[in-house]
């Protein structure tokens, strides 16, 4: 038995502890997700906490033949749905969301964190251009790299369905990147494709992905 395994049935079984290994193991998806679905870092940390939260409160129906990495995705990517609209029922427009910010490792010099935060906000307006659900599936497939039929898991929803809105949110994007000279050409992306995904959530490497694949389709 692996350690999420015994750490799954010990938590099933009572054990907060065995719990809180969970929470540190999936801590960094589930903001990550989180951050680009909702657009700032305090929103995501409230969200990835009362995610976490329901997780605990439904650890009894969760079904140990599925990933927990997909059940707790499912969970927070439903989570962010929902806060978003509430966020439109309260006629917040996109002017009023606050902007995307990359969060280094290291001080960087300040040109670069310029250009860095510079391109932030515009992948922040791109991504909040698209639908709720197709603006998940890019996160899910270009930022976290889920295969297919894991999304279709996360998002309740069928593979074609998957395919349909990462075609069509594939589409829109193009259009708008093609007119915005300020991203790097989409060969590019190859470059951005070796990046580990944590570093991938915090720069445009996603975005180009999701482009180079658009002009390769």
């Amino acid at each position: 038995m692996s350690d999420e395994s015994a750490w799954i049935a010990a938590a099933r079984a009572g054990d907060d502890q065995a719990f809180g290994h969970l929470v540190e193991a999936y801590q960094r998806p589930v903001f990550s997700l989180a951050y680009r679905m909702l657009g700032s870092a305090g929103d995501a940390e409230d969200a990835a906490q009362e995610a976490f939260l329901k997780a605990y409160r439904a650890l009894a129906s969760y079904d140990p033949a599925r990933p927990f990495s997909t059940w707790v995705l499912s969970i927070t990517a439903h989570h962010c749905i929902d806060r978003l609209r509430r966020r439109r029922m309260q006629e917040i427009s996109l002017d009023g969301l606050p902007a995307w910010r990359a969060i280094p490792a290291n001080v960087p010099d300040p040109e670069q964190s310029a250009e860095r935060s510079d391109r932030a906000d515009r992948v922040e307006r791109l991504l909040t251009s698209l639908p709720d659900t197709d603006r998940l599936v890019v996160v899910l497939r270009y930022w976290h790299d889920l295969g297919y039929a894991e999304i279709a898991e996360v998002t309740d929803t069928s593979v074609s369905a998957v395919k349909s809105r990462l075609h069509r949110a594939r589409r829109q994007l193009a259009e708008v990147l093609a007119q915005d000279s300020d991203f790097p050409h989409a060969g590019s992306a190859d470059r951005e494709q070796d990046r580990k995904p944590a570093l991938a959530a915090h720069t445009t490497g996603g975005l180009m992905r999701c482009h180079a694949m658009t002009l390769a389709s």
